[in-house]
């Protein structure tokens, strides 16, 4: 790669600004939830729509696409070789969850920022290695490598996309993705992931309604219950509020006592700064006189991120401590159902971890257990090198390889990395309301990515 090649696209990077938020607006309008499937889509209407959406836009900038039935699709910019590296982007989306200031689905831009659910998570950064694919396709730039950018939609949930995506063609085996933050990720923490329910007890303080969490890898901020009781319940809450420092609200209705936990939300992979609600309202069912399994969750949960009361903390000097979260509590019927997403370090041993959470939840029926690996990329690989040099470049920041509890497609590749688009002075604000992107900074994520994959691709 020459410097005026560099110069060329990095120019046309700059004059497609308003052109990249026009379709980043089209692109976020679609609100990509997760939905009942249905005859070709896979994940729900919506989330076809965005896929069909973000294919037609690569057609027509040129480029080759495939539709995997809804699954997933690929964009791809070809070389003068089979040999491909990926991009691995998604289009679904989190649910929007409460505090937005605006519509979450409905675009709203304030100077150079974009507000709206999936700017940064993961439309934004989605977009911006399309438009890099593109200014290196219009530069002329030759390319000894193929760049092949994956758009999965079922990144938020059970990574079904991939799973059919592989079965059905063959996946790149070294790349990136950009769901995470710079300078670059090249260790995530492996996963354990358990679903449980149990019946509660008809002893001491009875639940009537306690409905809270919609995906595992949230984060609450906020819980609602009701309990029986009138005033003297509604006082006692109060008072442990005072005690406590935390936000808790009681009012007395015609069903019993509605107590609301204000949590602090975010992505459970990143509990610090956080505060989850489910713990809290655990917390103050058992300060209440809670009994059963709603009182052994409140003991072995409460509000600890660290699972140091399930017996499971534990740290390495790779990639830190695990963390522990509950993003889903709900009583139904007469069974309390509820979730733990744990991101796990390297070293540690999945199967003990998992076999010690079960220990400390005897009364639960286990529903689910899922184990995901750690991964783990060489810091001098030619690919960690090779992107660590184009972020320095373009950005003119220095960094190193960080580790995650994030978990992104870079573990479906062989070598796969997580390399922006947030950087380290960015306010994380994925899974949280009020997300949004600079439109400045989206740009230089493009330029930084075209930089790096010219450096991995052309000839």
């Amino acid at each position: 790669m020459s410097r005026p090649q560099n110069e060329k696209v990095n120019a046309l990077l700059d004059s497609w600004k308003e052109d990249y938020a026009g379709m980043l607006s089209r692109w976020l309008s679609v609100p990509s939830l997760k939905a009942d499937p249905q005859d070709g889509a896979p994940f729900g209407p919506e989330v076809r729509r965005m896929l069909d959406m973000a294919m037609k836009d690569a057609a027509d900038m040129g480029f080759d696409t495939r539709n995997f039935d809804g699954y997933a699709g690929d964009v791809t910019l070809k070389g003068s070789s089979d040999e491909a590296i990926a991009v691995l982007a998604h289009l679904d989306v989190v649910p929007a969850g409460d505090g937005w200031k605006t519509d979450p689905f409905v675009p709203t831009r304030i100077g150079d920022r974009i507000y709206a659910r999936g700017t940064g998570d993961d439309k934004g950064p989605a977009l911006c290695s399309l438009f890099a694919m593109k200014a290196i396709r219009e530069a002329g730039i030759p390319l000894r490598r193929s760049v092949r950018l994956v758009l999965g939609c079922d990144e938020e949930s059970g990574w079904d996309d991939m799973a059919y995506y592989t079965a059905h063609t063959q996946m790149p085996e070294v790349g990136f993705s950009p769901d995470a933050t710079f300078p670059l990720i090249n260790t995530e923490k492996g996963m354990l992931a358990v679903r449980a329910h149990a019946k509660v007890s008809s002893e001491g303080l009875q639940v009537k309604e306690l409905m809270t969490g919609e995906r595992t890898n949230v984060i609450p901020g906020e819980s609602t219950a009701v309990v029986e009781g009138g005033e003297e319940i509604a006082a006692k809450v109060r008072a442990y509020a005072e005690k406590t420092g935390l936000p808790y609200e009681a009012q007395v209705t015609e069903s019993g006592v509605r107590i609301t936990a204000t949590g602090i939300p975010g992505h459970s992979a990143y509990p610090e700064g956080c505060r989850n609600a489910i713990g809290m309202m655990l917390l103050i069912l058992r300060e209440l006189g809670v009994q059963g399994p709603i009182r052994t969750l409140a003991d072995v949960y409460g509000g600890e991120h660290d699972g140091a009361s399930l017996g499971i903390a534990c740290r390495d000097e790779i990639s830190g401590p695990l963390t522990c979260n509950m993003g889903i509590l709900h009583l139904v019927g007469d069974e309390i159902h509820c979730t733990f997403d744990n991101r796990c370090p390297v070293k540690a041993d999945l199967e003990h971890l998992r076999d010690t959470l079960i220990a400390h939840i005897p009364e639960f029926t286990i529903d689910s257990v899922k184990l995901t690996a750690p991964h783990h990329v060489p810091a001098d690989s030619e690919l960690v090198t090779s992107l660590l040099a184009a972020y320095t470049e373009e950005s003119g920041l220095t960094g190193e390889p960080e580790s995650t509890g994030g978990g992104t497609y870079a573990k479906v590749l062989k070598q796969g990395v997580a390399f922006g688009a947030g950087f380290p002075d960015d306010e994380d604000l994925a899974h949280q309301a009020n997300e949004f992107v600079d439109l400045n900074k989206m740009i230089l994520s493009a330029k930084i990515y075209a930089n790096a994959l010219l450096r991995l691709c052309a000839e």
